[in-house]
């Protein structure tokens, strides 16, 4: 097993903070980073919620995972952080979780948090503590060569990679980041943990959401923005109404699910207008569009230049890398054009992009290009 660009003690690393969420990838990346003879020290973020969020404390930044974070940083013999970032999540990914529903776009958190949070204020906290690097128990790989310089790429392991949330990071900080798992499959973590002996060893994953408790965002825009749970107008692709929806936090582009209609077609939610406060619906083909405009574009293992490339293209996690065109139309904006019709292109997501293994950059979908045949 290969532990990415440490495999080797690097004498540049002189002491390396471990953000722990209390989780198994994260304590694993704590212990081994000690075995191959690191100065390690963990370091976990408190996300303070609402009381009205406080009913179940999520898995990653609740009391429980810091309780947990302290417990793996006993047994393995390191000192233990804990920052308060509540103002930090409420202002970078909280409000703008809010803001991009009330848009009729579908945000992705995560994306955000690992942008604003992980690899800018905490990275930046932890070098203030005496850290040369900050790593993390992401499935995701950092590498160097004199030519290419810096660049990210995917885990080994297809089925953990993580690099599709990691897209947010500025490329000056990739050589103050580790990712020690990105050569691991899951399996081997888990049997890393076992052999280390690491109290978190059989700790199940969370999925949900950090600042929505049991994951019900739609309980949680009902009580931040009351406007998204509001009834209204269901609209077909030929302007007739064809039903009422509960409030448009309940639905999502792509959408076939609970709808609540029956038009003697499969029906898919194929666009959101939270002005009008409608939802409109029509046949799968409505969901297929040539491409996409993005902004917010960020190049991880490149260089910026007006150029068009060909690259494999992800438009959500999980999702296959689709053959495609991507434009680089200036510093902040790219178009994408694929080479198949795409369905569900949703604003809000990310698109991220790369060549082989390797992440090029990243941008967040505004609109999708349409079909006009």
């Amino acid at each position: 097993m290969r532990t990415n660009r440490i495999a080797g003690v690097d004498p540049m690393i002189k002491k390396i903070f471990v953000a722990m969420s209390g989780g198994v990838d994260s304590s694993v990346t704590a212990g081994l980073l000690l075995e191959q003879g690191y100065a390690v020290e963990g370091v976990t973020m408190c996300l303070e919620l609402p009381a009205s969020s406080a009913a179940r404390r999520p898995g990653c930044c609740g009391l429980e995972s810091i309780h947990d974070a302290r417990r793996v940083a006993k047994a393995l013999g390191i000192p233990h952080h804990v920052l308060n970032y509540g103002d930090a999540l409420e202002g970078a990914v909280t409000n703008n979780f809010v803001n991009e529903y009330l848009l009729g776009r579908t945000p992705n958190p995560c994306v955000r948090c690992n942008q604003y949070l992980k690899f800018a204020r905490l990275l930046n906290d932890v070098r203030k503590l005496g850290a040369t690097h900050l790593a993390t128990g992401h499935y995701a790989r950092i590498d160097h060569d004199p030519v290419g310089g810096w660049c990210m790429r995917k885990g080994r392991d297809e089925r953990k990679d993580q690099s599709y949330f990691l897209y947010g990071i500025p490329r000056e900080e990739l050589p103050y980041v580790l990712f020690p798992l990105g050569g691991f499959t899951k399996e081997e973590v888990r049997a890393a943990a076992r052999r280390i002996n690491l109290p978190t060893a059989e700790k199940k994953e969370s999925q949900d959401i950090c600042f929505i408790p049991q994951g019900d965002y739609r309980s949680f825009l009902a009580e931040r923005a009351p406007s998204l749970c509001i009834p209204g107008d269901m609209i077909d692709h030929e302007g007739r109404k064809v039903g009422r929806h509960q409030g448009v936090a309940h639905y999502t582009i792509g959408q076939r699910e609970g709808l609540g209609v029956a038009l003697g077609y499969p029906a898919f939610v194929y666009y959101i207008d939270t002005q009008k406060n409608t939802v409109y619906v029509g046949p799968r083909s409505k969901l297929f569009s040539r491409g996409l405009e993005a902004s917010q574009l960020n190049l991880v293992s490149m260089n910026f230049s007006k150029e068009t490339i060909e690259a494999g293209v992800k438009i959500r996690y999980n999702h296959y890398d689709i053959d495609a065109s991507v434009a680089i139309l200036d510093e902040a904006r790219i178009a994408v054009h694929f080479k198949e019709l795409q369905g569900a292109v949703t604003p809000g997501q990310s698109v991220v992009f790369y060549k082989g293994d390797v992440l090029l950059g990243g941008a967040l979908i505004d609109q999708a290009y349409f079909d006009k045949s």
